[in-house]
Formats: structure tokens, C-alpha cells, sequence
């Protein structure tokens, strides 16, 4: 198993492209089963979650062609050959379910085992399935596995989502652009990832209006055409690297971003007294390291983003106050805590809040990562401890950041990758 090994660094200076969004990379790559012919996808980010999809969609017969000096990605589906996915795949990440909606539209069936991914709480797929059956399809649930299946072409009708699912809101969105008449998702998921879907899809020629509100209309299309896209940037990737610039204070660049997409966690750095400046595509973020303590409730987007929480806790860790950060989007979110105790910091939890006494003395040591945004928030965590820490199970930062230990040697940190 390959860990990280850090050293205490005092400020962070440079500048760093951010990279294409994994949460759009992925619906993205399983839309791509929803044409023939061959599309072209830029700006994919190179992780090992991207790279399971490639393989999966490999298995049902897709042709799939990743460049990586351009970080362009060719797919070509022109036969589906095999519509079960694979359980050694699927197990990996949870965003392989995405697998059923264009399955079911295009081939009329598909048998794929419940996903896995990072262990944060229980993310259940009834709300992508009581969409699928809206739309006409018929589910069978069996022991471990879920096929999902339409004798005819699906129909588009109203759906109404108990909670704003980004993974249900897409995997509806899916089936519904090749479906009958008219779909309605009401109190769809309004995520910038949902929006790139929601515009890829719009360049292969279907009929979507409202992405990015609360209720999507699609109607739906016979057919579809390849077509070329470029993904937009990662918000979250930008996010843990203001979080690093904030905890150790410095003045670094972020370019390929969107800042509208970054608004909850640069108002949330600025109320702790970091220095943030926007352009078009750019981020400038400058701190002193000396940070007042600030409270941050986890919402769906445009809310405070639960991918970033672990992050923001490791910054409060040393901000001067107490702080509270409530997570109310995973059960399980709070597992980089007892790591972050063990560095020295004084976190507290009650039920799904956190109550941070901050100005702590953060000590390197070992730890291990237990999920994506743990082991990014362990090495945030790991920048402003004295001396060493090593970051163990680094597998799971490797799903979600793209050479993450490049980046941040460039803005001047000490961090190698050990194998």
C-alpha cells in the first residue's frame, strides 16, 4: 500500500491548473452509452474511479480510448454486447450505478450489483429506482443486485424526488431523454455536475430545459448523436487547495476554475479571515494563517458542499475559537476525526456535529485515511503539523485528486508518494 510522506510547510506560493470534475467525468462517460458513434470527451481527470467506468463500459462492449497527455477521452458505443456489469467493478465506487439509466433506455435491461465506494454512511439507490419504474420500468430487487428492465419504450411522466439526489436527479435524466412524451424531475438536484450532464446531453441532441433548478424538464428524443465536450473544472479539488492555502497560510493561483461554483467555501474562508480575489477562470487565495473560527452546516448545492467538510475541519483545527460543523447530507462523515485527534487536534462529536476547539497543536504522526475526503483532509491536516506525518491508504485520495503530491510540491510543499 502506497502513503504519503509530509513535512510541516509554513506557506504555500504558485500556481496550479485545477483538473476536470470526477462527479461530471463519470455520469458523463455513462451518457456516453446513450449514442453510436464516436464522442470525444476533454479535460478528464486521470483517477483510478474514471479509469473503473472506462472498464466497466469496456465490458459491456463499449470501445474506449484514453489519451492521457491531453486528458481526452474517445468512446464509442456503437453495439451494447452485455448489459450486467460486473461485481468486481461495480463494488469499487457507488457512481457505477449510473450504469442503469442509459442501459435501460438504450437496451431495454440491465443487472447491476448494489455499489460500493467510500465507507460515509448509507447511500441507498431507492430514489434512482423509483424514477426508473416512474418511467415504465420494472424492478427486480435480488440479493445483492438490482435488474431493472422495460418490455416497450420508457414514458415520460412527473417524478417528484424525496431529496434532491445528484445521483438519482442524473440516472433519470438519462433514461428520460430517450423516453415517450414528457419527463418532469421536481426537486431535482441542482449541483454544477447535474448542469454538465444536463449540457452534454444537450450537445448530443437532446431536449432539456431547467438543469440547474429545482425541476428539469426533458423531453424526450428518438435519437441521439456523438458529439464533443469539454467537463468542467473540479469545485472540490479547487476547494481542499484553498483549504491547504488557508491553514498554512500563503498566496497561490488557481486557474480552470468557475468561482460561482466555489461561492459556499470561499464565503466560509473569508468569514475566517482569508483573502480571496476572482476572475474568470481564476481564483487568487491569500492568507496569513491566522484564522478566527467559523460554524458551517453541510447543505445540497448551493449550500456548503459535504465534500468538503473533512477539510474544513482540519482548517478549523487550528483557527483561533470554537467552532461547529454539522453535517447533515452523510451519517458517517466524521471518520478523519479520530485521525485528526491522534495529530493533536481537539474535536469533539455529537451525534452528526463536530465542536472544534481550535488554535490546536498539531503533531505529525501516522494516520490513515478511510475515505477520499479524509486523506485530503489528513494531509491539509499534515501541512501545518510539526514534523512528519504519514498518510497511510492513500488509494482513496488517488480516486478523487488528480497528482495531487505534483501539485502541492509546486506550490512548495514537502510531500512524497512512497509505494
Amino acid at each position: 500500500m502506497a502513503k504519503f510522506i509530509i513535512n510541516q510547510t509554513k506557506e504555500l506560493k504558485g500556481k496550479i491548473k485545477i483538473s476536470g470534475a470526477k462527479n461530471s467525468a463519470l455520469p458523463i462517460i455513462a451518457a456516453s452509452l446513450l449514442t453510436e458513434g464516436e464522442t470525444v470527451i476533454e479535460e478528464v481527470p486521470n483517477l483510478s474511479d474514471v479509469k473503473t467506468m472506462c472498464e466497466l463500459v469496456k465490458v459491456l462492449g463499449v470501445k474506449v480510448k484514453f489519451i492521457e497527455e491531453s486528458n481526452m477521452l474517445v468512446i464509442c458505443a456503437d453495439s451494447i454486447t452485455n448489459t450486467v456489469a460486473p461485481y468486481e467493478l461495480v463494488h469499487k465506487m457507488r457512481a457505477s450505478f449510473l450504469l442503469a439509466g442509459p442501459l435501460l433506455a438504450r437496451n431495454g435491461y440491465a443487472k447491476i450489483p448494489l455499489p460500493g465506494g467510500c465507507a460515509i454512511g448509507t447511500r441507498p439507490v431507492d430514489l434512482h429506482l423509483k424514477g426508473l419504474a416512474a418511467l415504465g420500468a420494472q424492478i427486480n430487487q435480488g440479493h445483492g443486485d438490482v435488474e431493472v428492465k422495460a418490455k416497450r419504450r420508457l414514458k415520460g411522466t412527473k417524478i417528484y424526488l424525496d431529496f434532491p439526489s445528484v445521483g438519482a436527479t442524473e440516472n433519470i435524466l438519462m433514461a428520460a431523454v430517450l423516453a415517450e412524451g414528457q419527463t418532469i424531475i421536481e426537486n431535482a438536484a441542482t449541483e454544477p455536475e447535474v448542469v454538465d450532464l444536463a449540457s452534454y446531453l444537450i450537445s448530443m441532441g437532446a431536449d432539456v430545459k431547467g438543469a440547474g433548478t429545482d425541476t428539469i424538464k426533458i423531453n424526450g428524443v428518438d435519437k441521439l448523436k456523438p458529439t464533443k465536450y469539454t467537463i468542467i473544472p473540479d469545485r472540490i479539488e479547487a476547494g481542499t487547495f484553498m483549504a491547504a492555502t488557508a491553514i498554512t497560510g500563503g498566496d497561490i493561483v488557481l486557474e480552470n476554475v468557475v468561482p460561482d461554483h466555489l461561492k459556499p467555501v470561499s464565503a466560509k474562508l473569508r468569514e475566517a479571515g482569508v483573502e480571496i480575489s476572482e476572475e474568470l477562470t481564476s481564483i487568487r487565495v491569500t492568507s496569513s494563517g491566522k484564522l478566527k473560527a467559523v460554524d458551517i452546516k453541510t447543505h445540497p448545492y448551493p449550500g456548503f458542499p459535504t465534500d468538503m467538510q473533512a477539510q474544513m475541519t482540519s482548517v478549523m483545527s487550528r483557527a483561533k475559537g470554537t467552532s461547529m460543523i454539522v453535517e447533515t447530507i452523510f451519517e458517517n462523515r466524521f471518520m478523519h476525526v479520530g485521525e485528526l485527534k491522534r495529530m493533536g487536534a481537539n474535536i469533539r462529536i455529537d451525534g452528526r456535529s463536530a465542536v472544534i476547539e481550535g488554535k490546536s497543536k498539531l503533531m505529525g504522526t501516522q494516520v490513515k485515511a478511510t475515505d477520499l475526503r479524509a486523506g485530503a483532509a489528513l494531509i491539509i491536516a499534515g501541512l501545518a503539523a510539526e514534523g512528519t506525518t504519514e498518510v497511510e491508504n492513500i488509494e482513496h485520495v488517488d480516486r478523487g485528486y488528480v497528482k495531487i503530491d505534483e501539485k502541492l510540491r509546486a506550490l512548495g510543499v514537502e510531500i512524497y508518494r512512497v509505494e
